[in-house]
């Protein structure tokens, strides 16, 4: 089984009704694979903040949802992750590319990556980092605790998960 379809598989066992994604080069095999499952409602998102509100519009009648988006954009989604994810409890795995690390091409890619472990950090919200392939294997787990403790989680897929830029 590919990794892409191993996370959508993951995402459906963990009864994921919902997802919403922002266009990005590595995250595009997982994005294709949600498209078309029959078991995923699929909204994409213009930037990653509305996506999260489309995930709370979704949490709130009932669905479980997920985004999935770059590193890049968390600065903009701050405010969000704060006073709507956290403050209402909403479970919400984010599967997100890491981008600006080393071999990273695009230069304003790397200012983003020095600062997004610690906006994480900073905002208590739990962080797996994906190196290698077989990482792909803990994201059920990382499911079931999202869901369970009704929290935010940051999947975090670098460029040697997904086998370079």
């Amino acid at each position: 089984m590919s990794v892409d379809d191993k996370i959508v598989q993951d995402l459906i066992n963990n009864k994921v009704e919902f997802v919403t994604t922002v266009p990005c080069k590595q995250l595009a095999g997982v994005i294709d694979k949600i498209e078309a499952s029959k078991d995923i409602y699929h909204i994409p998102s213009n930037k990653e903040d509305e996506g999260m509100g489309l995930c709370a519009g979704a949490f709130m009648g009932g669905k479980r949802p997920a985004i999935i988006m770059q590193n890049t954009a968390i600065g903009v989604t701050i405010n969000t992750l704060v006073t709507l994810t956290q403050y209402y409890r909403m479970p919400l795995p984010m599967i997100i590319s890491y981008r600006g690390e080393l071999g990273e091409p695009v230069a304003c890619q790397v200012e983003m990556a020095v600062h997004t472990k610690a906006l994480l950090s900073q905002l208590n919200i739990p962080t797996y980092h994906f190196h290698k392939e077989s990482d792909v294997d803990e994201l059920d787990a990382i499911l079931k605790h999202t869901f369970m403790c009704n929290k935010p989680v940051a999947i975090l897929t670098d460029a040697s998960f997904w086998n370079g830029y």
